[in-house]
């Protein structure tokens, strides 16, 4: 069962009002970056390509088609029994845009990523909503111990 607006509300910060919604959260934007140097994924382990977070004049992204890497301002606490989805909100589909993610697992705390396919031309702003975050009670074994583990919390 995918839990209330305001039960995953209470998971996430710093949030206001306007962020909840009747099934979930709106994370906002923090930076973009763009991937210049290779990555690997291998069996006994990963590294991430460099990366380089691009100029807001004036606050505000501009961005060409190409796939970008998004960095949510709030930083998320996926509770145990659940699991976390992430979903682009419409307005970034209606606009050409997806916004790829992956499931974020029962312990997992941190300020997470997406990858921002954009299909054309689009002006981000920073701090704007652009994915809603849901949460649906899960079995699990174990909860998240990984390496992204407090990513980006202070």
């Amino acid at each position: 069962m995918f839990r209330s607006g305001r039960f995953v509300a209470d998971r996430i910060d710093p949030i206001d009002d306007s962020q909840v919604q009747p099934n979930g959260v709106d994370l906002t934007v923090a930076a973009v970056l763009e991937q210049v140097g290779p990555g690997r994924i291998g069996r006994e382990g990963k590294e991430i390509g460099e990366r380089r977070e691009l100029d807001a004049e004036g606050g505000v992204y501009r961005l060409s088609p190409g796939g970008y890497v998004l960095q949510y301002a709030e930083t998320i606490r996926i509770p145990e029994e659940h699991v976390g989805f992430l979903y682009p909100r419409s307005s970034l589909m209606r606009n050409s845009c997806m916004l790829d993610t992956a499931v974020w697992d029962a312990g997992y705390e941190g300020k997470g990523e997406g990858l921002l396919e954009v299909h054309h031309e689009i002006e981000l702003e920073r701090g704007a909503r652009v994915a809603q975050l849901v949460l649906a009670e899960a079995d699990h074994e174990e909860t998240y111990d990984g390496s992204y583990q407090g990513e980006r919390v202070d």
